[in-house]
């Protein structure tokens, strides 16, 4: 259990095709995650929900997208976090 918000970077980093997203919420809380293209495009997102407080995870899978840099958020109630990711095919 964990008393702060913390937003990993993704790994690995370069990815080709999939990368895991970590994140860590001290709160239960609505929590989102969304990936941005460099234009600021959606490409992906995981709407509010409900999750309780720890650590978790998810894996993104980039198939579908071209190479380049992109961008995941996390967005709660208390929290914004931003950090870049780089997709390589």
């Amino acid at each position: 259990i964990t008393d702060e918000y913390q937003l990993s970077q993704n790994y690995p980093n370069p990815f080709n095709p999939t990368t895991v997203i970590e994140y860590t919420i001290p709160f239960t809380s609505y929590v989102s995650l969304e990936i941005f293209d460099v234009l600021g495009k959606n490409v992906y997102s995981v709407h509010k929900e409900l999750q309780s407080s720890g650590r978790h995870k998810i894996q993104f899978d980039g198939s579908k997208l071209v190479s380049g840099i992109y961008f995941y958020t996390l967005k709660t109630t208390n929290f914004v976090q931003t950090r870049k990711m780089i997709l390589i095919k």
